[in-house]
């Protein structure tokens, strides 16, 4: 997974933790449904209960406050992980968020955003299983992975890759499928899988909250779909892995080595 570093001027007094410990700096896309801002908060709080002592911050690309320049503002020069509330390498993950904190005074390191990764994929897992997916399911199951969708060639392949780990875990097919600036829609992958004879298809929710993406996409289910991901247990721990990660690169040692083929 890539990680980005911007080297800032950096304070022997850093506010950022004790220690000099960097703050982590979840930063999530932003929403006008107001029920975006309430999962993502909460989530970071199952976050700070993991790791008590951590300095935990918020910032949104756009939509909501704190804006993520204005979260780096009050960071000051102190060090900071910047780890993206998003499941692919899109065009916010490879510019947007370098680039504001480039900007910024802190010491900062852009870690890689949540997907792929089992951890995401036992989020998604789970999600499916509430929403009534069979533990017995059988040839004429199939699933559509719902994304939000980018150009950028990357995060199709992320999704991808979501996709085949989640397929090898169900046992099923499943198809990506994209809300928006990328093809098969969800009607159309439903289409596809129904066309190859899957009778009951659902639609897991790639969505770390919900949102219009994410009620349009489940609207589309022929059968049952699944709930944004939100603040399942595991997208937490994947917050401080992603967190962990940028910083064992960062610092070159054997760990590092080892998280990044985690």
């Amino acid at each position: 997974m890539t990680v980005t570093t911007v080297m800032r001027r950096t304070s022997t007094a850093s506010p950022a933790g004790r220690g000099g410990t960097p703050a982590l700096v979840v930063v999530a896309h932003g929403s006008r449904d107001p029920r975006a801002l309430s999962t993502v908060r909460a989530l970071l709080d199952r976050v700070r209960a993991l790791r008590p002592g951590l300095p935990v911050h918020l910032g949104h690309i756009e939509l909501n406050a704190p804006l993520l320049p204005d979260t780096l503002a009050a960071v000051g020069d102190g060090a900071a992980v910047l780890v993206p509330l998003l499941l692919t390498r899109g065009h916010h993950v490879r510019r947007d968020i370098p680039e504001a904190a480039a900007a910024c005074p802190a010491r900062t390191r852009v870690a890689a955003p949540l997907g792929p990764h089992p951890l995401l994929v036992d989020a998604l897992h789970d999600r499916l299983l509430e929403a009534g997916w069979p533990a017995g399911a059988g040839p004429d199951h199939a699933v559509v992975l719902a994304s939000a969708g980018s150009r950028a060639p990357d995060s199709r392949a992320d999704t991808a890759r979501t996709a085949a780990l989640l397929a090898a875990r169900l046992g099923v097919p499943v198809h990506p499928a994209y809300a928006s600036a990328a093809s098969p829609t969800v009607p159309e992958a439903v289409r596809t899988l129904t066309a190859r004879g899957h009778r009951r298809v659902a639609v897991a929710s790639c969505f770390t909250a919900p949102g219009r993406f994410a009620t349009e996409c489940a609207a589309a289910a022929p059968w049952l779909a699944s709930a944004p991901l939100g603040t399942h247990p595991a997208m937490a721990r994947l917050l401080l892995h992603r967190y962990d990660e940028a910083r064992a690169a960062e610092a070159g040692t054997p760990e590092a080595r080892a998280l990044a083929r985690a």
